[in-house]
């Protein structure tokens, strides 16, 4: 049975020491900043870019990962002696995963499964980081697409942004185009459906905003066990993000929280201030851990 490597992108955000500890591959995608392009979460992080942003006349755009990335990362896997495992940002918001079909193309002798998490941030990092979980313990490259399948039916973040400007700019609005326009104060709920961003509802304040997302996570892993795993992210928002943090911990006792920043990409289209919750709830914990 041959090894098993995983490659994700840096929209999941994983933290280095995750990365290290299970060898996992992140492919960058690109935040364009005038005539500066930036490889995601390597040559900006999240503190450099929100600090810019706060001041930027110019506003950045992103970029997918690009072919040659992928290629090449396949290529040095595939020498290496392993199958991959690929999961990225959701086909509905990036055009990152029809670069990894076409270099994987270009390494047709290698064993590559493509997966598109229909999410990204939180739940793709969860996916990703279950996918190399599964490797470590001997799963097969179809071992791990089921694990990572299995994430994906089971998860969702629901997430409270200050405003749609971000994301209507950015072209990845999808359904939430009919908050567009919201009276100033009231502050949109989305999530994900299909791998586009939708709108769920619309609260008066940013506090009642992050106290409906504790609500909504509750409502759905209310009649599911166990909670795997809760994970709160923020763009520029820590103090918040850890006061949630110690909140969900208290409220739902998972397996597992985890705490991460969107990275620039993401914060790109959702501008700062945003807080989400991710969950993933009802499997069997043996899937998910070494």
């Amino acid at each position: 049975m041959s090894k098993v490597a995983v490659v994700t992108d840096s929209t999941a955000y994983l933290s280095k020491e995750l990365i290290s500890a299970y060898g996992i591959t992140v492919v960058p995608l690109l935040v364009i900043w005038g005539d500066e392009e930036f490889r995601d979460n390597i040559d900006i992080g999240p503190e450099e870019f929100y600090e810019r942003l706060s001041t930027a006349e110019v506003m950045p755009s992103t970029s997918q990962a690009t072919i040659q990335t992928f290629a090449d990362t396949f290529k040095k896997l595939h020498a290496e002696g392993y199958d991959i495992l690929t999961v990225v940002i959701s086909s509905g918001l990036s055009g990152t995963l029809d670069s990894a079909i076409q270099a994987k193309k270009l390494v047709p002798d290698a064993n590559i499964a493509l997966v598109d998490s229909q999410v990204t941030s939180l739940p793709l990092a969860f996916m990703a980081l279950a996918a190399a979980r599964a490797a470590k313990r001997g799963a097969s490259l179809q071992e791990c697409v089921q694990v990572v399948e299995a994430v994906r039916a089971n998860t969702q973040v629901f997430f409270a942004v200050e405003t749609l400007e971000f994301l209507h700019r950015g072209g990845r609005i999808g359904g939430a185009s009919r908050f567009l326009g919201t009276a100033l104060g009231l502050k949109p709920i989305l999530y994900f459906e299909d791998g586009k961003i939708e709108a769920l509802e619309k609260v008066r304040t940013t506090k009642r905003a992050h106290g409906r997302l504790v609500e909504l996570v509750n409502e759905v892993v209310n009649e599911k066990s166990p909670i795997n795993f809760v994970g709160v992210v923020h763009a520029a928002s820590e103090d918040t993000a850890t006061q949630l943090m110690n909140d969900v911990e208290e409220k739902f006792n998972p397996h597992e929280l985890m705490l991460s920043s969107l990275s620039p990409v993401l914060g790109t289209h959702t501008g700062p201030g945003t807080i989400g919750i991710a969950y993933v709830a009802g499997l069997d914990p043996n899937l998910l851990m070494e």
